[in-house]
């Protein structure tokens, strides 16, 4: 174990621990990133729910099926592996690669004003939705809209400024 969180940290939740892996204290994580093998990228991940996280140094891992087993240091055994069971695994945020242009991260976009070409204010980002075709936009308000995060509907992405302009009628 490496630190409890600090205040300034950013989290980006990359997976779940499912159950333990065998006898010498590896576990089992469902990935939620795009490949599994994406996990395998951090040395060290956060292990937590809600406002109780703490990181772990990575000692080994690989893809087995469509999920992720890892040895975590100082996690020897499978009663000690069984303790994170159902936590959350996540990566610092500023962990994560670069995006390429109009590329954004799904945790930047979230909490993000969205204003329409008339100046409309709809509310924020509270979170994404993929349906296969595209992804959306679900956003709190005066009331829940759902908005394409599609290039024809997204005018602009202003991560400094909290903002994302689209072009979307009030009444849609």
């Amino acid at each position: 174990m490496l630190q409890a969180l600090k205040p300034s940290e950013k989290l980006v939740v990359m997976g779940r621990v499912s159950a333990p892996f065998g006898v010498t204290g590896w576990i089992k994580v469902q990935p939620f990133t795009a490949a599994a093998e994406n996990l395998l990228a951090y040395a060290a991940w956060w292990l937590g729910r809600n406002d109780n996280w703490r990181e772990y140094r990575v000692a080994g891992s690989k893809v087995q099926g469509r999920a992720v087993v890892a040895k975590l240091e100082g996690c020897d055994d499978r009663d000690a592996a069984a303790l994170f069971r159902s936590k959350e695994v996540a990566v610092a945020r500023e962990a994560l690669p670069n995006t390429a242009a109009n590329e954004f991260y799904w945790t930047d976009l979230i909490g993000l004003n969205v204003v329409n070409n008339a100046a409309q204010d709809f509310g924020r980002v509270v979170r994404m939705i993929e349906t296969g075709a595209n992804d959306v936009l679900v956003v709190h308000g005066e009331r829940e809209r759902l908005i394409p995060f599609i290039a024809e509907v997204v005018t602009q992405v202003d991560l400094a400024g909290g903002v994302i302009r689209v072009d979307w009628g009030a009444d849609y």
